[in-house]
Protein backbone atom coordinates (compact mmCIF):
# COMPACT_ATOMS: atom_id res chain seq x y z
CA UNK A 1 0.00 0.00 0.00
CA UNK A 2 2.69 2.20 0.56
CA UNK A 3 4.38 1.82 -3.01
CA UNK A 4 0.94 2.45 -4.37
CA UNK A 5 0.33 5.80 -2.12
CA UNK A 6 3.86 7.05 -3.34
CA UNK A 7 3.15 5.84 -6.96
CA UNK A 8 -0.69 8.15 -6.23
CA UNK A 9 2.02 10.82 -5.07
CA UNK A 10 4.46 10.37 -7.91
CA UNK A 11 1.56 11.19 -9.90
CA UNK A 12 -0.32 14.21 -8.51
CA UNK A 13 0.76 17.64 -7.68
CA UNK A 14 1.48 18.17 -3.96
CA UNK A 15 -1.27 20.52 -3.99
CA UNK A 16 -3.91 18.07 -5.05
CA UNK A 17 -2.66 15.66 -2.26
CA UNK A 18 -6.01 16.68 -0.19
CA UNK A 19 -8.37 16.45 -2.74
CA UNK A 20 -7.33 12.75 -4.02
CA UNK A 21 -8.25 9.27 -1.71
CA UNK A 22 -7.98 5.47 -2.80
CA UNK A 23 -11.54 3.68 -2.26
CA UNK A 24 -13.15 0.82 -2.48
CA UNK A 25 -11.79 -3.01 -2.94
CA UNK A 26 -7.67 -1.34 -3.13
CA UNK A 27 -8.52 -0.09 0.92
CA UNK A 28 -10.18 -3.46 1.83
CA UNK A 29 -7.80 -5.68 0.75
CA UNK A 30 -4.89 -3.65 2.12
CA UNK A 31 -6.60 -3.82 5.53
CA UNK A 32 -7.05 -7.57 5.17
CA UNK A 33 -3.77 -8.42 3.94
CA UNK A 34 -4.57 -9.26 0.70
CA UNK A 35 -3.32 -8.23 -3.19
CA UNK A 36 -5.22 -6.03 -4.84
CA UNK A 37 -4.96 -5.34 -8.71
CA UNK A 38 -7.69 -2.52 -9.14
CA UNK A 39 -7.03 0.88 -8.30
CA UNK A 40 -10.15 3.32 -7.52
CA UNK A 41 -9.23 7.28 -6.27
CA UNK A 42 -12.66 8.86 -5.66
CA UNK A 43 -10.82 13.07 -6.78
CA UNK A 44 -12.63 16.75 -6.18
CA UNK A 45 -9.87 17.84 -9.12
CA UNK A 46 -10.91 20.37 -11.80
CA UNK A 47 -11.21 19.36 -15.43
CA UNK A 48 -8.16 20.86 -16.90
CA UNK A 49 -6.37 19.45 -13.60
CA UNK A 50 -7.46 15.75 -14.68
CA UNK A 51 -6.62 16.58 -18.32
CA UNK A 52 -3.56 17.84 -17.40
CA UNK A 53 -2.17 14.94 -15.55
CA UNK A 54 -3.42 12.67 -18.49
CA UNK A 55 -6.99 11.33 -17.24
CA UNK A 56 -9.95 10.75 -19.91
CA UNK A 57 -13.76 11.19 -19.75
CA UNK A 58 -16.00 8.41 -19.64
CA UNK A 59 -19.28 9.34 -19.71
CA UNK A 60 -21.44 5.98 -19.23
CA UNK A 61 -25.65 5.48 -20.23
CA UNK A 62 -26.59 4.38 -16.55
CA UNK A 63 -23.77 5.57 -14.88
CA UNK A 64 -21.73 8.13 -13.25
CA UNK A 65 -18.58 9.96 -15.34
CA UNK A 66 -14.93 8.56 -14.76
CA UNK A 67 -11.92 9.42 -15.28
CA UNK A 68 -9.09 6.94 -15.73
CA UNK A 69 -5.54 6.78 -16.59
CA UNK A 70 -2.98 4.12 -17.35
CA UNK A 71 -0.46 4.57 -15.02
CA UNK A 72 3.18 2.34 -14.53
CA UNK A 73 3.72 0.18 -12.34
CA UNK A 74 -0.74 0.44 -11.58
CA UNK A 75 -2.28 -0.43 -14.28
CA UNK A 76 -5.93 1.27 -15.06
CA UNK A 77 -6.76 3.99 -12.30
CA UNK A 78 -10.35 5.38 -12.67
CA UNK A 79 -11.50 8.24 -10.50
CA UNK A 80 -14.93 8.88 -9.45
CA UNK A 81 -15.67 12.45 -9.72
CA UNK A 82 -16.09 14.72 -6.59
CA UNK A 83 -17.51 18.34 -6.91
CA UNK A 84 -15.85 18.68 -3.22
CA UNK A 85 -14.30 17.01 -0.42
CA UNK A 86 -17.08 17.36 1.73
CA UNK A 87 -18.67 14.77 -0.95
CA UNK A 88 -16.01 12.25 0.09
CA UNK A 89 -18.19 11.34 3.01
CA UNK A 90 -21.73 10.67 1.12
CA UNK A 91 -20.15 9.01 -1.89
CA UNK A 92 -19.06 6.63 0.89
CA UNK A 93 -22.32 5.75 2.22
CA UNK A 94 -23.99 5.13 -1.12
CA UNK A 95 -21.52 2.16 -1.80
CA UNK A 96 -22.44 -1.05 -1.82
CA UNK A 97 -21.33 -2.80 1.48
CA UNK A 98 -19.53 -1.53 4.23
CA UNK A 99 -16.28 -3.17 3.81
CA UNK A 100 -15.72 -1.08 0.61
CA UNK A 101 -17.26 2.30 1.92
CA UNK A 102 -13.45 3.19 3.16
CA UNK A 103 -11.45 5.44 1.88
CA UNK A 104 -7.38 6.29 2.62
CA UNK A 105 -5.44 9.89 2.13
CA UNK A 106 -2.53 9.89 -0.04
CA UNK A 107 -0.86 10.03 3.51
CA UNK A 108 -1.90 6.77 4.78
CA UNK A 109 -5.01 8.14 6.95
CA UNK A 110 -8.11 6.06 6.85
CA UNK A 111 -11.46 7.37 6.35
CA UNK A 112 -14.18 4.89 7.82
CA UNK A 113 -18.16 7.02 8.04
CA UNK A 114 -19.60 3.69 8.49
CA UNK A 115 -17.34 1.80 10.82
CA UNK A 116 -16.34 -0.92 8.95
CA UNK A 117 -13.30 -1.62 10.37
CA UNK A 118 -15.51 -4.39 12.57
CA UNK A 119 -16.69 -5.76 9.79
CA UNK A 120 -13.33 -6.40 8.42
CA UNK A 121 -12.14 -7.83 11.59
CA UNK A 122 -15.49 -10.49 11.41
CA UNK A 123 -15.35 -11.08 7.70
CA UNK A 124 -18.80 -9.78 7.36
CA UNK A 125 -20.89 -8.56 5.07
CA UNK A 126 -23.45 -5.50 5.65
CA UNK A 127 -25.25 -3.28 3.23
CA UNK A 128 -24.57 0.46 3.45
CA UNK A 129 -28.00 1.62 3.40
CA UNK A 130 -31.75 0.00 3.17
CA UNK A 131 -31.14 1.11 -0.52
CA UNK A 132 -28.03 -1.10 -1.60
CA UNK A 133 -29.48 -3.39 -3.45
CA UNK A 134 -32.34 -1.20 -5.42
CA UNK A 135 -29.40 1.20 -5.88
CA UNK A 136 -27.97 -1.05 -8.01
CA UNK A 137 -29.74 -4.63 -8.51
CA UNK A 138 -26.18 -6.18 -9.45
CA UNK A 139 -24.96 -5.99 -6.12
CA UNK A 140 -27.11 -8.84 -5.06
CA UNK A 141 -24.45 -11.01 -7.58
CA UNK A 142 -21.47 -9.44 -5.43
CA UNK A 143 -23.10 -10.10 -2.69
CA UNK A 144 -23.12 -13.79 -4.05
CA UNK A 145 -19.50 -13.33 -5.00
CA UNK A 146 -18.28 -12.60 -1.61
CA UNK A 147 -20.34 -15.38 0.33
CA UNK A 148 -18.45 -17.62 -1.90
CA UNK A 149 -14.82 -16.14 -1.16
CA UNK A 150 -15.98 -17.03 3.06
CA UNK A 151 -17.60 -13.91 3.54
CA UNK A 152 -20.46 -14.18 6.04
CA UNK A 153 -23.55 -11.90 5.12
CA UNK A 154 -25.31 -10.09 8.15
CA UNK A 155 -29.04 -10.76 8.92
CA UNK A 156 -29.76 -7.50 7.77
CA UNK A 157 -28.16 -8.39 4.19
CA UNK A 158 -30.42 -11.27 3.71
CA UNK A 159 -33.12 -9.81 4.79
CA UNK A 160 -32.87 -7.19 2.57
CA UNK A 161 -32.41 -10.15 -0.54
CA UNK A 162 -35.40 -11.57 0.70
CA UNK A 163 -37.73 -8.85 1.32
CA UNK A 164 -36.23 -6.59 -1.87
CA UNK A 165 -38.73 -6.64 -5.15
CA UNK A 166 -35.37 -7.48 -7.23
CA UNK A 167 -36.33 -10.50 -9.73
CA UNK A 168 -37.61 -8.09 -12.05
CA UNK A 169 -34.80 -5.43 -12.17
CA UNK A 170 -32.74 -7.67 -12.37
CA UNK A 171 -33.68 -8.54 -15.56
CA UNK A 172 -33.00 -4.80 -16.63
CA UNK A 173 -28.99 -5.45 -16.44
CA UNK A 174 -26.93 -6.18 -19.19
CA UNK A 175 -25.55 -9.95 -18.90
CA UNK A 176 -21.86 -8.75 -19.37
CA UNK A 177 -22.24 -7.60 -15.80
CA UNK A 178 -23.74 -10.57 -14.27
CA UNK A 179 -20.77 -12.73 -16.06
CA UNK A 180 -18.25 -10.46 -14.69
CA UNK A 181 -19.08 -11.24 -11.20
CA UNK A 182 -19.81 -14.98 -11.91
CA UNK A 183 -16.46 -15.42 -13.07
CA UNK A 184 -15.20 -13.88 -10.09
CA UNK A 185 -16.61 -15.97 -7.86
CA UNK A 186 -15.22 -19.22 -9.86
CA UNK A 187 -12.11 -17.64 -8.46
CA UNK A 188 -13.35 -17.52 -4.93
CA UNK A 189 -12.28 -20.13 -2.20
CA UNK A 190 -15.70 -22.01 -2.17
CA UNK A 191 -17.31 -20.76 -5.96
CA UNK A 192 -19.94 -23.33 -5.73
CA UNK A 193 -21.96 -20.95 -3.25
CA UNK A 194 -22.30 -18.73 -5.80
CA UNK A 195 -24.54 -20.65 -7.80
CA UNK A 196 -26.23 -22.32 -4.23
CA UNK A 197 -26.96 -18.70 -3.35
CA UNK A 198 -28.61 -17.96 -6.29
CA UNK A 199 -31.09 -21.07 -5.73
CA UNK A 200 -32.01 -20.21 -1.73
CA UNK A 201 -32.73 -16.64 -2.69
CA UNK A 202 -34.39 -17.54 -6.31
CA UNK A 203 -32.29 -14.49 -8.57
CA UNK A 204 -30.55 -14.82 -11.68
CA UNK A 205 -33.46 -16.68 -13.41
CA UNK A 206 -32.59 -13.96 -16.64
CA UNK A 207 -28.94 -14.74 -16.89
CA UNK A 208 -29.02 -19.07 -15.82
CA UNK A 209 -32.36 -20.15 -15.88
CA UNK A 210 -30.45 -23.79 -16.86
CA UNK A 211 -28.84 -23.47 -13.31
CA UNK A 212 -32.64 -23.53 -11.55
CA UNK A 213 -33.46 -26.42 -14.01
CA UNK A 214 -30.39 -28.55 -12.95
CA UNK A 215 -31.93 -29.32 -9.59
CA UNK A 216 -34.81 -31.17 -11.28
CA UNK A 217 -33.30 -33.36 -13.91
CA UNK A 218 -31.59 -36.28 -12.62
CA UNK A 219 -27.45 -36.50 -13.18
CA UNK A 220 -27.94 -40.26 -14.44
CA UNK A 221 -28.79 -43.70 -13.31
CA UNK A 222 -28.49 -43.97 -9.12
CA UNK A 223 -26.31 -46.46 -9.62
CA UNK A 224 -24.21 -44.30 -11.21
CA UNK A 225 -25.22 -40.88 -9.69
CA UNK A 226 -26.61 -41.36 -6.14
CA UNK A 227 -26.31 -37.82 -5.54
CA UNK A 228 -29.20 -37.46 -7.42
CA UNK A 229 -29.65 -34.52 -9.47
CA UNK A 230 -27.95 -32.33 -11.93
CA UNK A 231 -27.26 -29.80 -9.87
CA UNK A 232 -25.55 -31.46 -7.24
CA UNK A 233 -23.37 -33.64 -9.60
CA UNK A 234 -22.50 -30.17 -11.19
CA UNK A 235 -21.59 -28.79 -7.66
CA UNK A 236 -19.63 -31.65 -6.29
CA UNK A 237 -17.43 -31.91 -9.66
CA UNK A 238 -16.72 -28.04 -9.32
CA UNK A 239 -16.32 -28.41 -5.61
CA UNK A 240 -13.08 -31.29 -6.50
CA UNK A 241 -12.37 -29.34 -9.24
CA UNK A 242 -11.79 -25.84 -7.33
CA UNK A 243 -9.34 -28.16 -4.47
CA UNK A 244 -6.43 -29.16 -7.12
CA UNK A 245 -7.27 -25.52 -9.43
CA UNK A 246 -8.02 -21.85 -9.47
CA UNK A 247 -8.26 -21.49 -12.65
CA UNK A 248 -11.92 -19.76 -13.33
CA UNK A 249 -12.36 -21.54 -16.93
CA UNK A 250 -11.40 -24.99 -15.61
CA UNK A 251 -14.10 -24.23 -12.67
CA UNK A 252 -16.52 -23.12 -15.24
CA UNK A 253 -16.18 -26.21 -17.41
CA UNK A 254 -16.22 -28.51 -14.25
CA UNK A 255 -19.91 -26.82 -12.84
CA UNK A 256 -21.16 -26.77 -17.10
CA UNK A 257 -19.55 -29.98 -18.79
CA UNK A 258 -22.86 -31.88 -18.60
CA UNK A 259 -24.56 -29.17 -20.19
CA UNK A 260 -26.00 -31.35 -23.01
CA UNK A 261 -28.00 -33.39 -20.33
CA UNK A 262 -30.35 -30.08 -20.36
CA UNK A 263 -31.76 -31.15 -23.64
CA UNK A 264 -32.32 -34.97 -22.43
CA UNK A 265 -36.08 -35.25 -22.96
CA UNK A 266 -37.80 -36.29 -20.00
CA UNK A 267 -39.39 -39.52 -21.24
CA UNK A 268 -35.29 -40.67 -21.51
CA UNK A 269 -34.93 -39.81 -18.19
CA UNK A 270 -32.56 -41.06 -15.71
CA UNK A 271 -29.97 -41.83 -18.87
CA UNK A 272 -28.80 -39.28 -20.90
CA UNK A 273 -27.64 -40.77 -24.10
CA UNK A 274 -25.31 -39.04 -26.80
CA UNK A 275 -25.04 -36.11 -23.65
CA UNK A 276 -21.73 -35.34 -24.91
CA UNK A 277 -22.39 -34.61 -28.23
CA UNK A 278 -25.11 -32.27 -27.39
CA UNK A 279 -23.55 -30.64 -24.95
CA UNK A 280 -20.55 -29.55 -28.13
CA UNK A 281 -23.48 -28.00 -29.96
CA UNK A 282 -24.81 -26.10 -27.00
CA UNK A 283 -22.05 -24.72 -25.16
CA UNK A 284 -21.07 -22.24 -27.57
CA UNK A 285 -24.21 -20.32 -28.15
CA UNK A 286 -24.60 -20.75 -23.92
CA UNK A 287 -20.97 -19.16 -23.62
CA UNK A 288 -22.23 -16.70 -26.26
CA UNK A 289 -25.20 -15.56 -24.39
CA UNK A 290 -23.63 -15.04 -21.27
CA UNK A 291 -20.63 -12.88 -23.56
CA UNK A 292 -18.35 -15.06 -22.49
CA UNK A 293 -14.88 -14.78 -24.03
CA UNK A 294 -15.06 -17.12 -27.30
CA UNK A 295 -12.53 -19.35 -25.70
CA UNK A 296 -15.00 -20.54 -22.93
CA UNK A 297 -17.36 -21.77 -25.33
CA UNK A 298 -14.86 -23.35 -27.31
CA UNK A 299 -13.17 -25.53 -24.19
CA UNK A 300 -16.44 -26.00 -22.85
CA UNK A 301 -17.58 -27.72 -25.78
CA UNK A 302 -14.65 -30.02 -26.15
CA UNK A 303 -15.20 -31.03 -22.68
CA UNK A 304 -18.21 -31.64 -22.67
CA UNK A 305 -17.94 -33.72 -25.82
CA UNK A 306 -14.69 -35.64 -24.99
CA UNK A 307 -14.78 -36.03 -21.10
CA UNK A 308 -17.22 -39.29 -20.93
CA UNK A 309 -14.55 -41.07 -23.62
CA UNK A 310 -11.48 -39.75 -21.46
CA UNK A 311 -13.56 -41.70 -18.60
CA UNK A 312 -13.76 -44.48 -20.22
CA UNK A 313 -9.96 -44.74 -20.66
CA UNK A 314 -9.50 -48.15 -19.05
CA UNK A 315 -11.68 -49.89 -21.46
CA UNK A 316 -10.29 -48.04 -24.88
CA UNK A 317 -8.30 -49.28 -27.55
CA UNK A 318 -4.78 -47.56 -27.35
CA UNK A 319 -5.80 -45.95 -30.61
CA UNK A 320 -8.35 -44.20 -29.51
CA UNK A 321 -6.25 -43.63 -26.77
CA UNK A 322 -3.51 -41.75 -29.07
CA UNK A 323 -7.02 -40.16 -31.06
CA UNK A 324 -8.16 -38.96 -28.18
CA UNK A 325 -5.29 -37.13 -27.08
CA UNK A 326 -4.82 -35.51 -30.60
CA UNK A 327 -8.21 -33.96 -30.26
CA UNK A 328 -7.33 -32.94 -26.76
CA UNK A 329 -3.89 -30.86 -27.96
CA UNK A 330 -6.25 -29.37 -31.11
CA UNK A 331 -8.64 -27.95 -28.87
CA UNK A 332 -6.33 -26.69 -26.09
CA UNK A 333 -7.60 -28.65 -23.26
CA UNK A 334 -4.83 -31.30 -22.40
CA UNK A 335 -4.57 -29.78 -19.34
CA UNK A 336 -8.60 -29.19 -17.97
CA UNK A 337 -9.76 -32.05 -19.49
CA UNK A 338 -8.17 -35.04 -17.23
CA UNK A 339 -9.00 -32.22 -14.58
CA UNK A 340 -12.69 -32.20 -15.03
CA UNK A 341 -12.87 -36.06 -15.96
CA UNK A 342 -11.32 -37.08 -13.01
CA UNK A 343 -13.50 -34.96 -10.72
CA UNK A 344 -16.46 -36.30 -12.97
CA UNK A 345 -16.66 -38.79 -10.49
CA UNK A 346 -15.65 -39.30 -6.67
CA UNK A 347 -11.61 -40.59 -6.27
CA UNK A 348 -10.95 -40.01 -9.56
CA UNK A 349 -7.49 -39.76 -11.55
CA UNK A 350 -5.55 -38.61 -14.34
CA UNK A 351 -4.87 -42.00 -15.80
CA UNK A 352 -0.87 -42.39 -15.78
CA UNK A 353 -0.65 -42.61 -19.65
CA UNK A 354 -2.44 -39.80 -20.66
CA UNK A 355 0.83 -37.48 -21.03
CA UNK A 356 2.53 -40.08 -22.87
CA UNK A 357 -0.35 -39.87 -24.75
CA UNK A 358 -0.33 -36.39 -25.17
CA UNK A 359 2.99 -36.40 -26.07
CA UNK A 360 3.17 -38.83 -28.54
CA UNK A 361 0.09 -37.52 -30.44
CA UNK A 362 1.88 -33.87 -30.57
CA UNK A 363 5.25 -35.41 -32.57
CA UNK A 364 5.62 -34.19 -35.81
CA UNK A 365 5.90 -37.06 -38.47
CA UNK A 366 9.95 -36.15 -37.92
CA UNK A 367 9.68 -36.69 -34.84
CA UNK A 368 7.99 -39.67 -35.17
CA UNK A 369 10.80 -41.03 -36.98
CA UNK A 370 8.33 -41.72 -40.21
CA UNK A 371 9.93 -41.13 -43.99
CA UNK A 372 8.32 -38.18 -44.75
CA UNK A 373 8.95 -39.42 -48.89
CA UNK A 374 6.89 -42.67 -48.15
CA UNK A 375 4.14 -40.77 -46.53
CA UNK A 376 3.99 -38.29 -49.29
CA UNK A 377 3.90 -41.28 -51.64
CA UNK A 378 0.81 -42.53 -49.90
CA UNK A 379 -2.58 -41.77 -51.12
CA UNK A 380 -4.36 -39.06 -49.26
CA UNK A 381 -6.79 -40.98 -46.98
CA UNK A 382 -4.07 -43.61 -46.09
CA UNK A 383 -1.78 -41.15 -44.75
CA UNK A 384 -3.98 -40.22 -41.61
CA UNK A 385 -3.83 -44.24 -41.09
CA UNK A 386 -0.16 -44.75 -41.21
CA UNK A 387 0.86 -41.90 -38.57
CA UNK A 388 -2.27 -43.22 -36.37
CA UNK A 389 -0.53 -46.68 -36.56
CA UNK A 390 3.22 -45.63 -36.06
CA UNK A 391 1.98 -43.31 -32.94
CA UNK A 392 0.17 -46.36 -31.31
CA UNK A 393 3.67 -48.19 -31.66
CA UNK A 394 5.45 -45.53 -30.08
CA UNK A 395 2.85 -45.46 -27.30
CA UNK A 396 2.90 -49.24 -26.99
CA UNK A 397 6.50 -49.62 -26.75
CA UNK A 398 6.83 -46.55 -23.87
CA UNK A 399 5.19 -49.00 -21.78
CA UNK A 400 7.14 -51.93 -22.43
CA UNK A 401 9.75 -49.71 -21.44
CA UNK A 402 8.19 -49.08 -18.21
CA UNK A 403 7.91 -52.74 -17.49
Amino acid sequence: MLNILDRLKGTFPRNTHGRVFLVGGAVRDFLTGRENSDIDLAASLTPDEYTSLGFHLVEGRSTAPIRYRQIEGLGTVEVTLLNDVEELSGDLQRRDFTINAMAITLEGEIVDPLGAREDLEQRLLSPCSRNTFSDDPLRVFRAFRFAADNWRMTHECEKLLRDSDLGGRLSHIPVERFSREMLKALECKDPGRFFLLMLDYELGQTYLPDVFRMQHIPAGPLEHHPEGDLFTHSLQVLQRVAAVTDDPLARFCAFFHDIGKLATPPSLYPRHHGHDQTGFRMAGPFCHGLRLPAHFGKTLSWVSRLHGTFNLWDNLRDSTRVKLAGEAIKAGITGILPVVAAADKEGGSEPEEWRVAVDIAGRSARELGIDLQQLESMKTGARADYVLQVQVERFRSTRTAST
